[in-house]
C-alpha cells in the first residue's frame, strides 16, 4: 500500500460535492484570461499585491488594491452584487485569501484566482504596466 492509497479516497458523491464546492470560491487563470480576453468579464480583478509589483507588471484590466485599502467607500461604487475576484503573487501567497475575507467582510461576491500572477504566467499570458483605476 502506498501513501497515495493509505487513506481510502472520497465516494464519488463526497467528490463530486467537494470539487463542485471549491469552484464556488475560486477560478483560474485561464478562465478569467478568457473572460476578460472575450469581453465577457461580469466581475472585477483586484490584484492585491504592492503597488510597487503591480507598476512591474499585472494582469490587463486588473485593479490594484490593498487589502488594507478595502473598505466600503472605496467599493461604494459598485452594485452589492459585484463580483470581486483577487489575485496576488501564486500559491505562496495568501494576499488573495485574506482580500477575499475583506471582501465578504463586506457582504461582497469573492472568488480568487489561483496561481495567481505566477500562474499567469506559467499559462504564457501577458502582463501590462497599464493602470486600471477603480470605478
Amino acid at each position: 500500500m502506498s501513501v497515495v492509497t493509505e487513506v481510502a479516497a472520497a465516494s464519488s458523491q463526497e467528490a463530486i460535492a467537494h470539487f463542485a464546492d471549491s469552484l464556488r470560491f475560486e477560478t483560474d487563470c485561464w478562465d478569467t484570461h478568457h473572460a476578460m480576453s472575450e469581453g465577457m468579464a461580469d466581475f472585477v480583478l483586484l490584484d492585491v499585491r504592492s503597488p510597487e509589483s503591480y507598476a512591474k507588471g499585472h494582469v490587463p484590466g486588473a485593479i490594484n488594491l490593498l487589502r488594507g485599502k478595502i473598505i466600503a467607500s472605496k467599493l461604494a461604487s459598485y452594485p452589492a452584487d459585484t463580483l470581486f475576484v483577487t489575485y496576488c503573487a501564486g500559491q505562496h501567497c495568501n494576499g488573495a485569501a485574506r482580500a477575499a475575507i475583506k471582501l465578504a467582510q463586506l457582504g461582497h461576491p469573492v472568488k480568487i484566482m489561483v496561481g495567481g500572477i505566477t500562474g499567469w504566467l506559467d499559462e504564457g499570458f501577458s502582463l501590462t504596466t497599464e493602470v486600471t483605476e477603480l470605478a
